[in-house]
């Protein structure tokens, strides 16, 4: 497997996963086309309801064997279908949380024959009951004054008020806007924070994040930030080149990201 890290396959990720080893990855990540048109430079978004789920499953039916048996997959989906694809995966893994990512969506306009979509919808699944967790590692530290209100003697000695509380499955991020400064030029990039926390929480030190649809390169981005490896796929040769840049931007790790074609 190591002759497969830290490197960017500019190919379909139904070929590239097909190739890799059984049980041999940590945690996916996994932020596919939504089924809504959009244009990512080709095609791949532009599919029918029927054709999409197929695709979706075809994917799936790849990817989780590649999943070691202490392993975790969080997917990012829309309202339109999570319910089917979450189906799908829980015929296959047990399903450990329903995250909703609020994106701060402003108030302005929308829709006047239905509420604003100001959602996304990601799933946790796990691969068996021992999947790995580190709470710990993201832990929402309590501000001071709520230390000092919860000093009765009761909460001596707490853990959780030193460390912090869990995060909840509601998690309040804003999208990054045209002038955020980790903004790339990509139309759907996911902000770091939510990544790190699936990395840091999911994939335990010095293992293996594989991102079956890079994107911008989040994942990858995250993974290095955190001490953790990356094997990924990306269709589009500009969005390859997009990865390499943020990568090399982040400082030297040990071996330098390839992109392979």
């Amino acid at each position: 497997m190591s002759e497969w890290l830290n490197r960017i396959y500019c190919e379909d990720a139904l070929a590239g996963m097909a190739r890799l080893e059984d049980a041999s990855v940590d945690l996916i990540i996994a932020d596919p086309p939504y089924g809504l048109g959009k244009d990512y430079g080709n095609d791949s978004d532009k599919l029918d309801t029927d054709a999409y789920l197929a695709w979706m499953q075809q994917w799936i039916d790849i990817a989780l064997p590649k999943l070691k048996a202490s392993g975790s997959l969080y997917i990012f989906l829309t309202w339109r279908y999570s319910p089917e694809v979450f189906v799908m995966l829980k015929a296959r893994m047990t399903m450990v949380n329903e995250i909703i990512w609020d994106r701060r969506v402003p108030s302005m306009g929308g829709s006047t024959r239905r509420f604003s979509s100001v959602h996304d919808t990601v799933g946790f699944f796990a691969k068996s009951r021992d999947y790995h967790f580190d709470l710990d590692a993201v832990r929402i530290p309590y501000d001071e004054q709520t230390k000092k209100a919860r000093t009765r003697s009761i909460f001596v000695g707490a853990k959780w008020l030193e460390l912090g509380y869990n995060p909840k499955d509601v998690w309040s991020v804003s999208r990054l806007h045209r002038e955020h400064r980790e903004r790339a030029d990509h139309p759907t990039q996911k902000p770091l924070e939510i990544i790190e926390r699936m990395v840091k929480a999911s994939c335990p030190p010095g293992g293996v994040v594989l991102d079956p649809f890079m994107g911008s390169g989040t994942t990858a981005v995250a993974a290095r930030r955190c001490g953790r490896s990356f094997v990924g796929f990306e269709l589009n040769p500009a969005y390859c080149e997009l990865i390499q840049q943020r990568l090399a931007e982040l400082p030297a790790a040990p071996t330098a990201p390839e992109t392979v074609s």
